[in-house]
Parts: structure tokens; C-alpha cells; sequence
């Protein structure tokens, strides 16, 4: 079959396989018929039938880039050690200052409460469906905790109409040095070099990155040099036998760090139960991988760049970036890829976490990183009959390159989640009435909703990027220091993560698959035992949750141990388990 027929998708496993396999758009929209409306398929169409009005989620009247006018809140996440909010003092004192009476700091019961969605905690603040009303709730919303706190789910739907970002790292000094340079940016003690970088790879005998290089990464540069608007801008380029790790490194705090980074290449995938999963899912895949048909075997760290690589002494200060690839943001519990195709969603992780790169970055002076929560789609920017469509990417590079704040910059991301979802639903709903599908409509509407939907900003979503104003002198970075807030704190252990073991024992008639979740120190959460035939029916012949198990982890320990049936069944076709 030849590469000109097949939907080719970003993202590469471990084991050097691709992460979803090249297919027809037949294929692909045999399994979209079936999907499900978004949960918020009302306030999808009305952004959508409102987005001509204004490109921006709040209210007429207010002027998006001034703090004391949209507003600025910070969210703890429920749970959070109390000792975060001071190690952010610095960021809360200068937005504090700038928001003035369109502060809010939410936290303990004003927070986001266990299973709470986001309709529910804005009604809890006075708020309905809309434009968002700084009188109420800020426009800029900056999340604090890991995905467990604060979900995913919460954070992408109320980011259709408010600018929201987050932040977690392991340590209160992190928290703290993150604090410092917002400050030190929305200051003036930053002044970087109008520099902009962009990095593609275009691997060997593999059509993804080839066409996102193309397309994407080379089609955005030539756009963004050409425009009048950013003549005062140096535009630099890694491109195909370029874009090497070690590269990318020097770009990710070595000699050539700019302002703004944008990179579109694979992001790693590793299965549930991978030691390198948690460190190293949306790793940055370089051009040093040799393509599919030259490398069949596991993909080593050198391929890759991912946060324990960059190095320690690295000076991130000030810059923003964009990572076109699989994971790059991070990775939720279930895989949401089934899910939309009507499959038996399964779990991909043992819980939802930020990709490691974008959190060292943030650590390391960064102040925000714009990425994918799960796969990322080459439909967003090569769309069937009317090719390269890249206006999107280009509108939020240009309004950052502008001097704009970046949560307002990927609203145009929002506007596209929108409208695709509106279009996307109302084809599926014809379909369901009669209609004969179209396979290249439904499979370029469904990958490109599912692009724009799985977008996430981490980082202070008022941030801009501080370069020397038009025909000034840049200055070097200077460093971040901070002391210690507490010393050798660690706060990673706050929300007490958890932990899943799977053991298979073969079986005269199948196999015994048993699922234990366990806190970090060993308590036991849940277990359950579940029974295979030899045709591969599963019975569930026990379960035991504790009293004290939330329901979070019992929903993330059901989903491990679907995930442990499907494993057996996808290695039962192979060689079995072993």
C-alpha cells in the first residue's frame, strides 16, 4: 500500500514501533463512527458561534492583556502542602500587584474538590457557562498540583473560555525558582535577544516527521520571517540531518538557547509498567533515531532528549516553547484513543503526570511550555484537499513574537477545538440518521478535534516573552537564585501516589492475571484476580478495596486491571506472556 494512502501518527514506543500504526482514513473512520460527544458539547458551539466576535474567552469590554482588568487567580490543588503557597509568595505578591481587586487565590475549600467537575466548582464561585467575568472568577487561571489533584479533563474544558495553566514540580525549591523568574521577567531583569528556534527532524523512511518538518516546522518559519511584524526578530533552524540531540540540547539551555523554541518530531511512548516511562513518555525523538526500517529494536536514551538529560547547571531563563509531539505535556491515566473509537479504554500509566521535560524546564527558569496531553495529530496542519494549514500555529507564534501573553496566544487552539467538535458532532449525528460517511471528512475532522482538544500550556498562563524592547541592547541571562524554602523538602509524596503491580500465572485452562495498588510505602489500596480462558473471557473471581481507598484510585485500579487483561490478550497473540 503505498505512504500516499495512509494516515501516518505521531509518537514512537520504546520498543521502536510506531505508537498507533499507519492506516487507511477508512480505518480510521470505521472506528470513529460510535464516538461520543464531548461533555461540553454546548459550550463548544456557543464559543464556536461567538468566536467572530471576539478571538478571546472573556467578557466584552475587557482587555485581555491588562491583569488589573482580566484578573489573576491562583487554584491549589485540594491536598497540596500548605508549604507550595509559600514557596510561590514571589509569583502571588507580583500578580497580586498587578490584578489588584481582580486577585483570587483559591485554596482548601474554595479549591477544586475530588471528582468535582469544572461546571460544578464554577458554579460554586458564581460563575455559569460563557465569557469569562473577572468580577467573578480571573480570566488567567494558573493550576497548581499534579493531574491526580486536578485533572486533565478539568483543566482542557475550562480552558475553552478561560486562560488556564499549571504548574507541579517535586520540590518546594522548584516552586520557589519558578516563582523567581516570572518575577524577575514581568520586571524588566530579563532582557533576552529577539531569537526564535525551531527544530524538526525528518527520521529516515518515516513520513510523519518528514511531512511535519515540511509542513509544519519549515512552513512556519518562512511564514514568521516573511511578515514585516517580526523583522526585528533572528529566526534559526534545526532541520532533518540538523536536528540532533545534541542540537537540541544546545537549544535547551547550552550556547544557543532563544527566546522561543518550537520543535515537531516524535514524543517517546513506553507501556504501563516501563521503568522508563514516568522519567522519560514525550521525550523529545532527535534525528540520531535511523527510521523504522534501519532500527528494529528498542530505542536508546541517545535518541532522545528527555528532562534528566538536560543539564544541571542549564539557564532556561525566559524562554517558551512549543512541543509539536505525543506527550509531550503529559500522559493521562486512560487511553483516550480507544475511548473515542469505542473501545475498552484501557489504562496507559499508573497515574496521570506532566512529561518530565516541560517540568525540568520550568525548574531551570523556563516560563512556560505549550504541549500534548496524550497523542498529537498531523491533521493539524495538513487537512485532506486543502493541504498545508498552518494558520493556527503561525497566529499563536505571532502574537507571542508580539509581545502578547501566552495564554491568550493558543486560544486560537481553543477556537479550532470548537469549531471541530461542533462540525464533528453534527457529522456524526448524520451518519447515525442515515447518512453515508465520508471516511476523509470524518478522519480529518476526528484527528484534528483531537489535536486541538489535547493541547496544554504549562507555565503562568500571563507570562510574555521578555525580550529587549525593538533596537535595545539584549543582556545575558542572568541566573536564578533562590534559598532554600525548606530544606531537602520534598513535596512529591503530598498527594501519597500510588503504585500498580500485575503478576500472570499461567494456567491449565488460561491464566491468572492478579492487580495489586499499593501507596509508595506499601499499603495496600485494592488488589483483584481475574481468571482467562483459553478463548479469552475474563472473570473477575475477586476483589478487595479498602475502606480508605478514594475513588480515584479505585477508578485508576479498575483501569490497571483492564489494562493488565488487554496485555495478556495482545501478547497471547504473539508468544504469550512472559
Amino acid at each position: 500500500m503505498s505512504d500516499e494512502t495512509r494516515l501516518f501518527f505521531n509518537g514512537i514506543r520504546g520498543d521502536g514501533d510506531y505508537d498507533v500504526p499507519p492506516m487507511t482514513d477508512q480505518q480510521l473512520a470505521d472506528f470513529i463512527q460510535g464516538t461520543s460527544p464531548p461533555e461540553n458539547l454546548d459550550e463548544l458551539r456557543q464559543r464556536f458561534r461567538s468566536e467572530r466576535e471576539t478571538h478571546l474567552g472573556v467578557k466584552e469590554g475587557v482587555d485581555a492583556e491588562k491583569l488589573d482588568e482580566a484578573g489573576w487567580g491562583l487554584v491549589l490543588g485540594a491536598g497540596l502542602d500548605p508549604t507550595v503557597e509559600e514557596a510561590l509568595s514571589e509569583l502571588i505578591a507580583l500578580r497580586q500587584a498587578e490584578a489588584g481587586g481582580h486577585f483570587r487565590l483559591y485554596k482548601s475549600a474554595d479549591s477544586p474538590q475530588p471528582d468535582e467537575s469544572k461546571t460544578a466548582w464554577l458554579a460554586r464561585h458564581g460563575m455559569g457557562p460563557g465569557p469569562a467575568d473577572p468580577e467573578k472568577v480571573p480570566y488567567y487561571l494558573l493550576l497548581v498540583g499534579d493531574p491526580e489533584a486536578i485533572p486533565y479533563r478539568f483543566q482542557t474544558q475550562l480552558d475553552v473560555q478561560y486562560s488556564v495553566g499549571r504548574i507541579h514540580f517535586e520540590t518546594l525549591d522548584d516552586y520557589a525558582r519558578y516563582a523567581r523568574s516570572v518575577k524577575m521577567a514581568a520586571e524588566g531583569e530579563v532582557q533576552l535577544a529577539r531569537r526564535a528556534a525551531f527544530f524538526g527532524p525528518a527520521n529516515p523512511n518515516d513520513r510523519s516527521t518528514h511531512l511535519s518538518a515540511t509542513h509544519l516546522v519549515e512552513a512556519l518559519l518562512n511564514e514568521l520571517k516573511a511578515r514585516d511584524a517580526h523583522r526585528d526578530w533572528d529566526f534559526q533552524a534545526a532541520l532533518r540531518t540538523e536536528a540532533v540531540k545534541d542540537r537540541l540540547a544546545a537549544l535547551l539551555g547550552g550556547g544557543e538557547t532563544p527566546a522561543v523554541l518550537f520543535t515537531a518530531s516524535h514524543g517517546m511512548s513506553f507501556p504501563l509498567g516501563s521503568p522508563r516511562q514516568l522519567a522519560h513518555q514525550g521525550a523529545l525523538l532527535c534525528q540520531d533515531w535511523p527510521g523504522p526500517e534501519q532500527w528494529q529494536q528498542d530505542i536508546p536514551e541517545r535518541f532522545y532528549l528527555a528532562g534528566d538529560h538536560l543539564a544541571s547547571d542549564a539557564n532556561l531563563l525566559g524562554l517558551i516553547g512549543f512541543f509539536f509531539a505525543c506527550f509531550g505535556a503529559g500522559t493521562p491515566l486512560l487511553d483516550e484513543f480507544t475511548r473515542q473509537t469505542g473501545g475498552q479504554q484501557r489504562a496507559i500509566a499508573p497515574r496521570p503526570f506532566l512529561a518530565r521535560l516541560p517540568q525540568r524546564m520550568l525548574a531551570l527558569g523556563a516560563l512556560a511550555v505549550i504541549g500534548h496531553v496524550e497523542r498529537a495529530w498531523g491533521y493539524s496542519f495538513i487537512w485532506p484537499g486543502a493541504k498545508r494549514q498552518t494558520e493556527v500555529f503561525r497566529s499563536t507564534l505571532s502574537l507571542l513574537l508580539n509581545g502578547g501573553r501566552v495564554g491568550p496566544a493558543i486560544e486560537y487552539f481553543n477556537e479550532r477545538y470548537a469549531e471541530l467538535s461542533t462540525v464533528l458532532n453534527d457529522e456524526l449525528e448524520k451518519v447515525d440518521f442515515g447518512k453515508s460517511p465520508d471516511a476523509k471528512l470524518l478522519a480529518g475532522l476526528w484527528t484534528a478535534n483531537n489535536d486541538a482538544r489535547g493541547y496544554l500550556l504549562l507555565g503562568d498562563p500571563a507570562v510574555k516573552v521578555p525580550v529587549a524592547e525593538e533596537g535595545a541592547a539584549a543582556r545575558e541571562r542572568p541566573s536564578v537564585e533562590v534559598g532554600s524554602v525548606t530544606a531537602g523538602s520534598d513535596v512529591a509524596t503530598t498527594r501519597a501516589p500510588v503504585q500498580v503491580q500485575t503478576d500472570y500465572t499461567p494456567t491449565a485452562t488460561g491464566a491468572r492475571i492478579s492487580v495489586k495498588t499499593e501507596t509508595r510505602e506499601g499499603a495496600l489500596l485494592a488488589s483483584s484476580t481475574v481468571t482467562v480462558s483459553e478463548d479469552g473471557e475474563a472473570t473477575l473471581s475477586d476483589e478487595q478495596i479498602s475502606p480508605t481507598t478514594t475513588a480515584a484510585v479505585t477508578a485508576l485500579h479498575r483501569a490497571a486491571v483492564q489494562g493488565a487483561i488487554a496485555a495478556w490478550a495482545a501478547a497471547e497473540e504473539t508468544d504469550g506472556v512472559s
